[in-house]
């Protein structure tokens, strides 16, 4: 019975000084949680009308139509084909027509005009004139044969520009679609923050979580507040650079056709080297450059060879607009026809230059030299660049799916830990800690995919598409 007493006598004792305690504890105000404001960027006006959507097709070919160094380029190489033309219309008879009137003083005393040249006071020209220069650019078509080297050249570097504005607007628009990516994610990550908070506020009002807990989430709120609003000023930074490309006006009322889970495989190298060989514009335009060179060499040999000049003119010149008329320095001879032709034709011969031409054909052939051992290191050069460019994306490839699956074990752990928290089986700093680690996995995970795919447009540069 004196135990009994005794035993009570402890419990009530205990149970006296715990009661206020938790009273106490219960009356603890929770801590409180960070600012919620987001903050309000700059951005240009957009129309009135609902967003478009946009493929990276779509982007590319808006692009085309501002880039002003891709027209730049075009424009080059619609000029060389003019040349081209115009080059090959210079090889061809040339025909043109004159119309004159000659009025001349006369003499006072006879029908002459005081010119020698004139037989007469008035002359009336009506001449249909062809002329055929045959010299050596013209019968070895030098200069056409150069013309045409350099429209190939310019194709080629309008081709290399087309495909380096390809990249940049893939790399453009894949990056806005993973800055869009991480926001969705740094937003994730705030609302995890904010729900731990709330969790480790609750655990200590019920005495179950020290208050250290509740400053360590409250930390970790505040820094996923201000990774987001980082993560939407990235976001706007990407969208601008884009829009950059894709409007005249700088629009931003677009939404991206986001297909970055949908990346197209990546052909064998084997398959790289077959399509490199056929479609590389670096080779082309070494290869176009060695054959100006080597024009440049034939048109240094033509100016040694003699150069030829035919005109002929046919029409009238006589004192009067007729195709019959009497000569006014000998009218007795009566009317005379006045229709009829004169043809001239010349030779030149190079004789004596003091060695021009000869230095001139010794520049061409080093030049022709030196566009030969170009191409050879283009050749070697972009072999190396592919082997680079296929490497890079084969590890960009396999980081892709090394990333997804570490995002997808981040998330697993980030939930089971915030469970083994709730259950007393983890503390707050492993729970933060997860939390970071899915954070950092799924931005590693959007940055492995926008590598692949500036992988792959760089490998289209060599390539073409594939």
């Amino acid at each position: 019975m004196g135990r009994l007493c005794t035993a009570g006598l402890r419990v009530s004792l205990i149970a006296t000084l715990w009661l206020p305690f938790c009273a106490a504890a219960q009356q603890v105000p929770p801590a409180a949680e960070p600012p919620q404001t987001t903050i309000q960027l700059e951005r240009p006006n957009g129309a009135a009308q609902g967003p478009t959507t946009i493929t990276l097709q779509d982007a590319i070919a808006r692009a085309r139509k501002l880039d002003a160094q891709y027209l730049a380029a075009v424009g080059d190489a619609k000029n060389a084909h003019e040349d081209a033309t115009q080059a090959r219309n210079a090889m061809l008879p040339q025909v043109t027509a004159t119309s004159q009137f000659l009025n001349t003083q006369g003499n006072g005393k006879t029908f002459n005009g005081r010119y020698v040249t004139n037989d007469g006071v008035h002359v009336y020209r009506a001449w249909g004139v062809f002329h055929q220069d045959l010299s050596p650019g013209v019968y070895l078509a030098t200069g056409l044969h150069r013309a045409q080297a350099a429209e190939a050249l310019a194709k080629a570097k309008a081709e290399i520009s087309q495909r380096g504005l390809t990249v940049t607007v893939t790399k453009n628009f894949y990056a806005l679609a993973a800055a869009q990516r991480k926001y969705a994610s740094a937003q994730d990550s705030l609302t995890q923050a904010r729900h731990f908070l709330q969790i480790t506020q609750g655990q200590e009002a019920g005495g179950l979580a020290a208050h250290s807990d509740v400053l360590k989430a409250q930390i970790q709120a505040e820094q996923q507040q201000q990774a987001f609003e980082e993560a939407g000023l990235a976001m706007e930074d990407a969208r601008l650079s884009l829009a950059v490309l894709l409007s005249p006006v700088l629009d931003e009322n677009f939404t991206l056709a986001d297909d970055l889970d949908t990346a197209p495989s990546l052909p064998t190298f084997s398959e790289m080297q077959r399509l490199a060989a056929q479609e590389n514009p670096d080779i082309r335009v070494a290869m176009a450059t060695l054959r100006e060179a080597d024009v440049d060499v034939a048109a240094a040999k033509g100016a040694f060879l003699p150069s030829f000049n035919i005109e002929t003119d046919y029409g009238i010149e006589a004192n009067h607009f007729a195709l019959r008329s009497v000569i006014a320095a000998e009218p007795a001879v009566g009317p005379v026809p006045n229709l009829g032709y004169f043809l001239t034709a010349s030779v030149t011969i190079p004789v004596w230059d003091w060695g021009t031409l000869r230095s001139k054909l010794k520049q061409s052939q080093t030049n022709r030299e030196q566009a030969r051992a170009a191409l050879t290191q283009a050749q070697r050069l972009n072999l190396a660049n592919l082997y680079s460019a296929y490497n890079e994306a084969t590890v960009a490839r396999a980081a892709v799916a090394s990333s997804r699956q570490t995002a997808d074990q981040a998330s697993e752990s980030s939930r089971l830990t915030e469970l083994r928290y709730q259950a007393g089986e983890s503390t707050a700093l492993e729970v933060v800690d997860a939390q970071n680690v899915l954070t950092q996995a799924r931005a590693a995970y959007n940055d492995a995919q926008l590598r692949y795919r500036v992988a792959l447009a760089n490998l289209q540069t060599f390539t073409g598409t594939f």
